[in-house]
C-alpha cells in the first residue's frame, strides 16, 4: 500500500475486542503527531473481535485491517504489512502516549536509531505492590535493553532485515525483536514514559502470576510457542475504567 501523502510514519495499533479502550488511544495519537506537525498513518489490526472494536476504530479515522490470527507476532506483522512508511510505531490498544515521548522516539529515529521503546507507567492509581511491580520492571527492561511491546519503535528498514515480529512465540515476541534490532544498530529505551492499563495485573492473582513465571522458568521458549498457559495475554480480561 502506497504511503499517505506527506506521512512519514505508521502507527500499529492491535485490538481484540478493544471497542471501549481503543478510542482514547486513537485520540491521543493524533493529538500526539498533530502537535509535532508530522504526517502519520494510523492502522488498528482488529484480530477477530466480536465487538465494535472495527467500527469504532472507523470512526476514529484509522485504516482498519481485519485478520483472525489471535496471535499477537502475526497481527502485528500484519500491520506492518499494510503501510509503507518508513518509520513504524507499534502501540498497544490500552496505551496512550504523547507528544514528548512522540518527540523523543522520532528524535532517536532521526539521530540514527534503528529502533527502541520507552518506559512504562500504569494508568490510574496503584496498590504498593503494584508501584513496586512498576519500578521493577521499568528497571529490568531498561537494563536489558527490551521494549515492552505497548510501545515499540523501529526504521522499517530494520524491520523487514529482522524478519518481523517471530511468529514462532504468542508471548515474548517484543523481546525477540528488541534482541534482533539492537544487532543491527542502536537500539534506546527513552526516559519519557508512555501509560498503559493495569488489566493484566488487576485480572490475575499474584498466585497466578507467579504459577506463569515458575512454568516459564521450567520451560522457558517452549511455554511461548502456543497459547496454552498464555491466559495473562489470550485470556478474558476485567474491562476495568483505568
Amino acid at each position: 500500500m502506497a504511503a499517505l501523502p506527506g506521512a512519514v510514519i505508521a502507527f500499529i495499533v492491535p485490538a481484540h475486542n478493544e471497542a471501549r479502550l481503543l478510542p482514547a488511544t486513537l485520540r491521543a495519537l493524533r493529538e500526539a503527531a498533530d502537535a509535532l506537525g508530522i504526517g502519520y498513518r494510523i492502522v488498528v489490526v482488529d484480530d477477530a473481535s466480536d465487538d465494535s472494536t472495527g467500527d469504532m476504530a472507523q470512526r476514529h479515522g484509522a485504516q482498519v485491517v481485519r485478520v483472525e490470527h489471535r496471535h499477537i507476532a502475526a497481527t502485528r506483522n500484519a500491520g506492518a504489512h499494510a503501510t509503507a512508511e518508513a518509520w513504524l510505531c507499534f502501540v498497544d490498544a490500552d496505551t496512550v502516549i504523547d507528544a514528548t515521548v512522540l518527540a523523543a522516539a522520532l528524535a532517536a529515529l532521526r539521530g540514527g536509531a534503528v529502533g527502541g521503546g520507552a518506559r512504562v507507567e500504569l494508568l490510574g492509581p496503584l496498590a504498593w505492590h503494584e508501584r513496586l511491580g512498576q519500578s521493577f520492571f521499568a528497571w529490568t527492561f531498561r537494563l536489558a535493553g527490551i521494549a515492552p511491546g505497548c510501545f515499540l519503535f523501529c526504521t522499517r528498514a530494520a524491520f523487514d532485515a529482522a524478519g518481523g515480529f517471530d511468529t514462532r512465540y504468542y508471548a515474548g515476541e517484543d523481546v525477540a525483536l528488541s534482541r534482533a534490532l539492537a544487532r543491527l544498530g542502536r537500539f534506546v529505551i527513552l526516559r519519557e514514559p508512555v501509560r498503559t492499563s493495569a488489566r493484566k495485573l488487576r485480572t490475575f492473582s499474584a498466585w497466578e502470576h507467579l504459577q506463569l513465571m515458575l512454568r516459564f522458568v521450567g520451560r522457558r521458549r517452549r511455554l511461548l510457542a502456543s497459547r496454552e498457559h498464555l491466559d495473562l495475554w489470550y485470556g478474558r480480561r476485567r474491562d476495568e475504567r483505568d
